[in-house]
């Protein structure tokens, strides 16, 4: 068990309920979860733990019944991009250029999922595109990591050093929200006038019915927060801008129940969509958003009673930098803890993203069950999802777990003709929407 602040999964729960602004009587005790079972995600880390608690915060947000969780369907929808079958064929999930590399001195961390990054990264190390994966360990073995990185981030690349644990960082960020909520109130003469929701169960509807979300993300938490808000019954129109294609297959595994369009950020067209969204959900860069007008502050101060929910990668005291799970894992000392014999390992899911998504989905949800007017701003990042988990006890080897018939836990759908099997939604008692074409809609309510 590691030093100072630790957690168990009902003391998390209880303070993730609280932070969203819900009373304590919401949150059960530990034998009630514990009851539950472990979800199976094996890692040293008390990965299993923080998935249930994130996805149990999202069922006590929208009034499900935590006693029909089942901690198998959890781990699937955590590993869903395993289980992801387009045309019957799994797609590659991870590019040549992402992964971990020797350096003279180390570790480095790459990300080379998207084109662009991998362009990048190819530029930096002066690698010719025939011989890719072989020409980079070449070319990382002779740098020290710190040199490597600041040649691929320089060139616009993704690339972190593999580093332990910072204690006294992590706690340090562990002494701040979870899930940060800041309240604001319009000025006088300018509230809102909220459309009112339905009680879940009544007449057949779901609990966010009647509410209008836009999403402003792409990867994985960003749209996992989305997923799960529509899947509670939210009208969520995703935008992407015309000139990023999403990745094929990452937008299927995590697009249920959306409609997808394009349209640039300063397209006037846009602002027609925030005059009447209920609650906008942004995963860009905080610089990035601040450049386009886009951030929390420019939000919430133009559209009085507009709920806002900012994710990012490292924070909004990095807003420049750009990062996913699996960078985040590696700098923050998580790929030191899960990995063996000197050489780094992971987690058994990009368990941040997940946890990220479901805990600001858990929060939204609350937020919109239980308007008042007020803005509101949530935020967290992956690297404090990161530092709860190192402050959560761990074990000294990964728990081993049963193997286990998933073929009940799959979503099987038809999209543009193609059939596509994903993981299906970790909340009970609920059934996936089929994910749109990416792009294919109108941008408009």
């Amino acid at each position: 068990m590691v030093s100072g602040h630790s957690t168990v999964p009902a003391e998390l729960l209880a303070r993730v309920v609280r932070e969203m602004g819900g009373g304590a009587a919401q949150a059960p005790d530990d034998t009630a979860l514990r009851s539950l079972g472990g979800v199976p995600l094996p890692a040293r880390t008390a990965t299993g733990d923080l998935a249930l608690v994130s996805v149990a915060a999202v069922a006590l947000a929208a009034g499900i019944d935590l006693a029909h969780i089942d901690p198998v369907r959890i781990a699937v929808a955590y590993r869903s991009d395993r289980y992801l079958e387009v045309g019957g064929t799994p797609p590659p999930v991870w590019a040549p250029l992402s992964g971990f590399w020797e350096s003279a001195d180390g570790w480095v961390r790459t990300h080379g999922n998207y084109p662009h990054h991998a362009r990048a990264l190819r530029t930096a190390l002066d690698v010719d595109d025939m011989a890719e994966a072989e020409a980079v360990a070449r070319t990382l073995e002779t740098l020290h990591t710190a040199e490597a990185v600041r040649r691929i981030s320089e060139a616009g690349g993704l690339a972190v050093a593999v580093r332990p644990e910072d204690r006294s960082a992590d706690e340090a960020l562990r002494r701040t929200p979870l899930l940060d909520v800041a309240v604001t109130a319009p000025a006088a003469g300018r509230r809102r006038k909220d459309r009112p929701l339905r009680a879940r169960g009544a007449a057949g509807h779901a609990p966010l019915d009647g509410v209008r979300v836009l999403d402003l993300t792409r990867v994985i938490a960003g749209p996992v927060c989305t997923r799960t808000l529509a899947l509670l019954g939210a009208d969520v129109l995703r935008i992407d801008p015309p000139h990023l294609p999403e990745l094929p297959w990452q937008h299927l595994d995590t697009g249920h129940g959306k409609r997808s369009a394009l349209l640039d950020a300063r397209d006037p067209a846009l602002h027609g969509l925030l005059q009447t969204a209920d609650a906008v959900v942004l995963g860009y860069r905080p610089a990035a958003l601040e450049r386009l007008g886009l951030s929390p502050d420019a939000l919430v101060e133009r559209y009085p009673g507009l709920l806002v929910t900012q994710l990012s990668a490292w924070g909004t005291d990095h807003p420049e930098r750009a990062g996913f799970d699996s960078l985040v894992q590696a700098e923050s000392g998580i790929a030191v803890i899960e990995g063996d014999a000197g050489r780094p390992g992971a987690l058994p899911a990009q368990a941040l993203d997940h946890s990220a998504g479901y805990l600001l989905a858990a929060a939204l949800t609350h937020l919109l069950r239980h308007r008042d007017g007020n803005s509101r701003i949530v935020r967290t990042s992956l690297r404090r999802v990161a530092a709860e988990l190192l402050g959560m006890p761990r074990t000294a080897d990964a728990p081993a777990f049963p193997e286990t018939d998933v073929a009940a836990h799959l979503a099987h759908f038809g999209v543009a003709g193609t059939p596509v099997t994903t993981a299906g939604p970790a909340l009970p008692g609920l059934t996936f929407a089929a994910p749109h074409t990416w792009g294919s809609d109108a941008a408009r309510w």
